[in-house]
């Protein structure tokens, strides 16, 4: 045994000798941390009341940190219900300034309606006007359905009638748009009221 723990030890001094730098980091990292049976010498070192000192301390920090995660929830919370409420009263402010130049349109139209004796000219007034309508609605996500000739389907359409097919391809395909049907950024906001072939 004795000549096992010599030789070891004979080993270890050579690989000090042979590479001094990592020895010393080995010697480093036995010492580093204290093993559980240190921790165990050390708090039974305290007294009682330190060590009741120490947990009370421990608890009190604890109790601080929970204050302040309620307290950060709770701005939170009230920060998150006032958001929501802005946004129930603002939220058509961005539609509402996108329609405004289109009912500036509309009313010089209605001036111009009275003195106009062009009748084609008014036409052409106005479908400017429904042309910038549109697009207007069209850059805030709204888009209109092409219903007529598409498959019935109940995700997107409504059925108000059937009508008899012409022929065996109108079967099951929408053949007449009673009212356009509208999606809001790829969502049905209303579903277009369709007369199917069958």
């Amino acid at each position: 045994m004795k000549k096992n723990k010599r030789n070891k030890m004979s080993e270890k001094d050579e690989m000090q000798m042979e590479n001094p730098i990592n020895g010393d980091a080995v010697e480093e990292k036995e010492n580093l941390g204290d093993s559980p049976a240190e921790k165990a010498e050390d708090s039974e070192e305290l007294t009682p009341e330190e060590h009741i000192a120490q947990l009370e301390q421990q608890v009190a920090d604890l109790k601080n940190a929970m204050l302040y995660k309620v307290a950060e929830f709770e701005n939170y919370r009230k920060r998150t219900i006032k958001e929501k409420a802005d946004l129930i009263l603002n939220g058509g402010k961005k539609v509402m300034e996108a329609l405004l130049p289109v009912a500036d349109d509309l009313e010089r139209a209605e001036e111009n309606i009275a003195k106009a004796t062009d009748v084609e000219a008014l036409k052409e007034g106005l479908l400017l006007v429904f042309q910038k309508f549109t697009k207007t609605l069209e850059g805030l996500g709204l888009k209109k359905m092409d219903a007529v000739g598409a498959d019935f389907s109940t995700d997107y359409h409504e059925a108000v009638a059937f009508v008899p097919a012409q022929s065996d391809e109108q079967k099951g395909k929408v053949i007449d748009c009673v009212q356009n049907g509208y999606m809001l950024n790829e969502q049905v906001i209303r579903f277009a009221k369709v007369a199917v072939g069958q």
